[in-house]
């Protein structure tokens, strides 16, 4: 019955398709709105246009960040604030993202986004740095140390992805994403009321959802290409299910990062990663939802800053 009932909206919303469809912005036009004076695009694997930052002090350890599912480099704004008079932060958005847009390919698995921040390390030729991700990126973040952990000097999870959900629904993006009929309409209409509800769900003080944040999310969104990227990516489903057995073997330092209160990513899985990733540190915040990195910029930051200083020490004279 609850199939049926999707269905039948499906087709009520397919209908409506003549008067709710939404065009694709042009990405002369989003570029010019949300690039800063450290945007630049570098080219990787698969034809691949990076937006990235490269932010800081160019001689100091470098701290890489990945953004999470439906989210941009912008997420990470209040972190490089404060990081970058000691460090070099170097953010991006993964493809089907942001700035970067749709792949040639049209694959946007796990594997390939594993891909993409190797890319972005050799372009930048950093051997070593500390990888953090929030959400989605901070699945690829731990499988980018499984894969490659003579590279990553530390490890950053911010109510990162990746262990199985026995219980719950998926947001109901991820929903509709995903529903054969629904999905192909959430493809080519404008969701800027959804994208508000998402945030006020992941944000627990409704304040910080601000009409610029919500406009950037959702102009990003209509990217031309990133709709359909977008729906393809949430239609492929996990390209390696049973990666997340392999966590308790990852070595690099690590420091987990989580909002107690996040109604996506249980805090469940934070004790979890804190268990399995041998001398893990947990920081925890009460009252705070899935994206810390944005709800409490000020004190998440000075932790990554006192990890980097442990990570990083400064050598004897």
């Amino acid at each position: 019955m609850h199939k049926r009932f999707l269905a039948l909206i499906g087709v009520a919303l397919a209908g409506m398709m003549s008067v709710a469809c939404s065009p694709d912005l042009p990405r002369a036009v989003v570029e010019a709105r949300y690039t800063s004076p450290t945007s630049q695009f570098i080219t990787i694997s698969d034809g691949v246009r990076l937006h990235v930052r490269d932010e800081g002090k160019r001689d100091a350890p470098v701290l890489i960040l990945a953004h999470g599912s439906n989210a941009s480099l912008h997420t990470w704004e209040p972190w490089v604030g404060q990081l970058k008079n000691n460090w070099r932060v170097i953010s991006f958005d993964f493809p089907a993202h942001g700035l970067t847009g749709p792949s040639k390919s049209g694959v946007y698995s796990g594997t390939t986004y594993v891909q993409v921040v190797d890319d972005l390390a050799q372009h930048f030729k950093v051997d070593r740095f500390v990888l953090g991700g929030n959400s989605m990126g901070g699945a690829v973040a731990w499988r980018y140390a499984l894969a490659h952990p003579e590279k990553v000097a530390g490890l950053i999870l911010v109510d990162a992805a990746g262990y199985p959900r026995d219980t719950g629904k998926p947001p109901l993006i991820f929903r509709l994403a995903r529903a054969p009929i629904l999905g192909d309409v959430f493809s080519r209409v404008s969701t800027k009321g959804m994208i508000e509800s998402n945030l006020k769900q992941v944000m627990v003080d409704d304040a910080l959802v601000t009409p610029e944040m919500v406009k950037r999310y959702h102009d990003l969104l209509m990217r031309e290409g990133n709709r359909q990227a977008t729906l393809a990516r949430m239609r492929a489903g996990p390209d390696a299910p049973g990666a997340y057995q392999q966590i308790p073997t990852i070595t690099a330092p690590t420091l987990v990062i989580w909002g107690e209160a996040d109604p996506w990513i249980p805090f469940a899985d934070a004790k979890r990663f804190t268990q399995e990733i041998k001398g893990s540190r947990l920081v925890a915040y009460p009252n705070i939802g899935h994206l810390p990195q944005e709800e409490v910029a000020l004190a998440t930051s000075k932790e990554v800053e006192a990890f980097l200083q442990q990570v990083y020490p400064k050598p004897l004279p």
